[in-house]
């Protein structure tokens, strides 16, 4: 009886071991699997900001979506000519009064650039702010960068028998902008801009007589709302083809601004920017530009005197810009 009892304890060791020498096979395939799994499950892309979606904070008449890295200084020379239509009397617009401005800005922490300049026409001195809110990214999370511009200008002429502003407040103009742009590839950029143009002080007001008596009404609008549509090509490292386009929206009483068309090269280096180009926008404030552009691109429009003047009023301008 004994012995039978040793043989059964015997073999139910035996089978015992069996199984749980299966088991541990069937783990360590398990285990093995897992390991070759994640040994081949790729890791993770990081998103990467993407860089140089424009080469420059300006592109023609508008700003670009960049701001600047942290820590740079950075001045702008800007430069219209006159209308090319004067001819050769006028040098094709060399020879006719041109329109400057001179500006700097720094960028004090990473996101934010603050500016200050002068323009030549009406003494107009302007102070910036722009901010990066999102940036598009290498993976494709981001598809997009936005970024916040705005500037407060203030019109510095005399006034001395108060002809220009009964107020010193109408001397204020103010101006808002939300870009939003796109690196499509390492050669074309595109950004769209809309925009709101506030001035303190507008056109006055004139009278009709009609049947239904005397009526006033206002010129033009304190706000004026527009849309920017820009961008480049690369054609070389250091070369590329810019267009900038801008549409008003607001319509007004009278005076309503012609667009804007602008055509030109940016040749670039690591500290420089040099834009050539072709456009119709004399000012170099946009609210100025958005609300009282009377060149016209193509189409006829009305000067003051109510005479229609044939488009294609375009003028030769650059911009010029330096980093530290």
């Amino acid at each position: 009886m004994k012995r039978i009892n040793y043989l059964i304890n015997r073999q139910a060791i035996q089978a015992l071991a069996v199984i749980s020498l299966c088991f541990n096979s069937f783990a360590t395939m398990a285990q093995d699997s897992t390991a070759a799994a994640q040994e081949e499950k790729p890791a993770p892309v990081k998103a990467k900001p993407v860089k140089n979606t424009f080469q420059s904070v300006w592109i023609i008449d508008n700003q670009s979506v960049i701001v600047p890295v942290k820590g740079l200084f950075e001045m702008d020379i800007q430069h219209r000519f006159g209308s090319v239509k004067g001819g050769y009397k006028e040098f094709w617009g060399f020879f006719s009064p041109s329109n400057i401005r001179l500006g700097a800005s720094y960028t004090p922490i990473k996101r934010l650039n603050i500016g200050i300049g002068i323009t030549k026409r009406n003494i107009l001195w302007d102070a910036s702010a722009k901010y990066a809110l999102i940036t598009q990214t290498t993976t494709g999370s981001v598809p997009v960068s936005i970024s916040y511009y705005g500037n407060a200008a203030v019109d510095t002429r005399k006034n001395v028998d108060n002809s220009l502003f009964k107020y010193f407040t109408q001397r204020f103009s103010f101006f808002n902008q939300i870009i939003i742009a796109r690196k499509f590839s390492e050669k074309f950029s595109l950004q769209v801009a809309p925009s709101i143009s506030h001035q303190n002080s507008v056109e006055g007001f004139y009278t009709k007589n009609d049947s239904t008596g005397k009526e006033t009404f206002a010129n033009m609008k304190h706000n004026h709302f527009a849309v920017a549509l820009s961008g480049r090509y690369k054609i070389t490292q250091k070369t590329s083809l810019m267009f900038d386009y801008n549409q008003p929206i607001t319509k007004h009483n009278t005076h309503n601004p012609a667009p804007s068309t602008a055509v030109g090269f940016e040749f670039y280096t690591s500290g420089h920017s040099f834009q050539l180009f072709f456009t119709n926008y004399y000012n170099l404030n946009p609210q100025q530009n958005n609300m009282y552009n009377t060149y016209a691109p193509f189409n006829y429009t009305k000067d003051a005197a109510g005479t229609k003047v044939k488009g294609g009023q375009f003028l030769i301008g650059f911009n010029i810009t330096r980093l530290w």
